[in-house]
């Protein structure tokens, strides 16, 4: 079972809000001499909602233009509506990208046959670019049964999912409901091995855009079987994961600590306090 990790890579933005796209090339750069196998750009991590169509077309540009020779670029296109979806679908293509992700529909609720219509205009519209699920209901409001993600994987170039904030139980499963060739990952960063476990074939990590080393290291452990690697390399990752999390404030005060960028967040984000500071200084030194 491969242990893949993608980097969920998050955006900078200046003071007053505007996109750093510098600080952006940066945090790409530091992402891009990860070791990871890939990077998923303008997701929750990229603070997709708040992105506007001619940012997305810059980050997308910026991403495959950076990273693209390195390691895999997975753009996320989702949006509420297909229409939107396509538009970043053409965007992303014309880009050169070769894998894209749609969270389903969010904020108003729909039903399992308006999500299989959204990603069979996507599919339709995908030839030649691989489609990635993205199943969020924490977030998106819509849930994802297995009998939907059995008929989602049926659509042409639709290759697997990526879910977040699901049980180990549910990832188990979405495995059953779909075929082998059919890769799931994991939105959980601290979940590398234990949701392969499930049949998860990876996992989305927004911490490993700061601290890779942790989650390279489990990925070794694991490849090897040596379980006493294992337990100390999740040790790690579970040090690391509980002090930012999918917090994207802190991951932007730790990549600040780094000296990679001096980003801030335009979604709006407590910013951590003095005791919060304070740790993220603590797992930089100790894993950067």
């Amino acid at each position: 079972m491969p242990h893949d990790i993608l980097t969920a890579v998050p955006t900078s933005f200046l003071p007053g809000g505007e996109l750093d796209a510098e600080g952006s090339r940066a945090i790409l750069e530091h992402v891009g001499r990860s070791g990871n196998e890939g990077a998923f750009v303008l997701g929750t991590t990229g603070e997709f909602p708040v992105i506007e169509e001619d940012e997305f077309t810059t980050l997308t540009r910026l991403a495959i233009d950076t990273l693209g020779g390195t390691m895999r670029v997975v753009v996320h296109i989702g949006h509420p509506s297909a229409y939107g979806a396509l538009r970043r679908l053409a965007i992303a293509r014309a880009a050169g990208a070769t894998e894209v992700a749609a969270i389903t529909p969010y904020y108003l609720p729909v039903s399992d046959e308006a999500i299989l219509d959204y990603f069979a205009q996507l599919s339709a519209a995908s030839d030649g670019i691989a489609l990635w699920v993205y199943v969020y209901p924490a977030r998106s409001g819509n849930h994802v049964s297995p009998a939907l993600l059995a008929r989602l994987a049926t659509l042409p170039n639709v290759v697997g999912a990526k879910v977040s904030e699901l049980s180990l139980d549910e990832i188990q499963a979405y495995r059953d409901a779909v075929p082998e060739s059919f890769v799931l990952y994991t939105g959980a960063d601290r979940d590398l091995v234990a949701a392969a476990g499930s049949g998860a074939q990876g996992v989305v990590s927004g911490v490993s855009s700061v601290l890779p080393r942790p989650f390279r290291a489990l990925a070794g452990a694991a490849a090897s079987g040596d379980a006493a690697a294992i337990d100390r390399a999740q040790h790690d990752v579970d040090d690391v994961v509980a002090i930012i999390g999918g917090d994207m404030a802190r991951m932007k005060e730790a990549l600040r600590i780094l000296g990679v960028a001096d980003g801030t967040c335009r979604m709006m984000l407590d910013a951590p306090d003095e005791a919060a500071i304070a740790e993220i200084h603590r797992v930089v030194a100790a894993y950067r």
